[in-house]
């Protein structure tokens, strides 16, 4: 009896976890129809936010993208453009309405990410680990780059069989989760409060081992989720987290979105306030913390925390 009282409360959270996702598609789907059909003076006259790497939306590819749009849909006008489901979009709704694996994080936690692609999408977007919900974030930034850092090799080959669409790479860290302590005094060395690329820096928590693009890229969100940092063994987030708050510093202009998941634990909570800075802290909802980090290169002599 008590089994049986089990395996339905398991189908029932199941249920109400694929019924909060697909809300949340289907909300995208209705806010990019509406942004669609009645564009701004904003979204007709602003470029879209771009980079010099291989990244960057090009204008000739939105151009290419608007076109071909118009060929699909030959009734759209300037007025009133084609209101099609984007294939992105189309695959997440499918792909979830029909699998029972639904993303980690809660209702609230995703509603804070998304409360801020709705507003910069499409965008340049980093994500710390690959997983379930990467589909989703793909999809939520529809027209945007979005980047998937990942240290599971094999994690990365089963899930883009599956999902070719999305853009992985291959990342390795260098430290364990029992050297947090150890690491965490470094906040009070001059090398790392300094501004840099990554690359050049002196700070020992600096990652320098991620692909060219990565860093050269203008980052408008990154979400670290990633890597593993629930055992001993693990390496944990101290440097992610580092090295994402050092690129949204370093960026030439304007600001970084950053996340951080399971803040509940000691090393995402702890490196956070630390290095992200709780001046830079907008909003926590659950385990999902959210800073809003500027840069530091637009002017000059700015503290590393407010």
């Amino acid at each position: 009896m008590g089994s049986n009282t089990n395996n339905a409360g398991k189908a029932r959270f199941a249920i109400n976890a694929k019924i909060i996702l697909l809300s949340f598609l289907f909300l995208f789907l209705l806010l990019l129809i509406v942004r669609t059909a009645f564009p701004s003076s904003q979204q007709l006259y602003s470029p879209v936010p771009s980079s010099d790497t291989e990244l960057t939306i090009q204008p000739q590819a939105q151009d290419s993208a608007s076109a071909a749009a118009t060929d699909d849909c030959p009734s759209a006008t300037a007025a009133a453009a084609c209101t099609k489901t984007p294939p992105s979009l189309a695959q997440a709704l499918v792909h979830y309405a029909t699998t029972n694996i639904t993303p980690q994080q809660t209702y609230d936690e995703i509603s804070v990410s998304l409360r801020v692609l709705a507003k910069k999408s499409p965008c340049n977007f980093l994500v710390f680990g690959l997983g379930h919900d990467s589909l989703m974030w793909t999809s939520l930034n529809h027209g945007g780059r979005t980047v998937f850092l990942e240290e599971d090799k094999a994690w990365i080959d089963q899930i883009t069989r599956k999902l070719p669409t999305l853009e992985a790479f291959h990342v390795t860290y260098d430290t364990k989760v029992t050297q947090a302590d150890q690491l965490m005094k470094l906040r009070d060395e001059e090398e790392c409060g300094a501004v840099t690329d990554p690359r050049s820096s002196k700070c020992e928590l600096a990652h320098k081992g991620f692909p060219s693009e990565v860093y050269e890229v203008g980052w408008d969100l990154i979400m670290v989720d990633a890597p593993t940092g629930w055992h001993k063994e693990a390496p944990g987030r101290m440097s992610a987290i580092y090295t994402a708050g050092l690129m949204a510093r370093n960026r030439e202009s304007g600001e970084t979105d950053v996340f951080v998941h399971d803040v509940d634990r000691a090393i995402e909570d702890g490196f956070s306030k630390a290095f992200l800075c709780d001046g830079y802290m907008t909003e926590q909802a659950g385990r999902l913390r959210h800073f809003t980090v500027p840069s530091h290169r637009a002017r000059s002599g700015r503290p590393f925390c407010p």
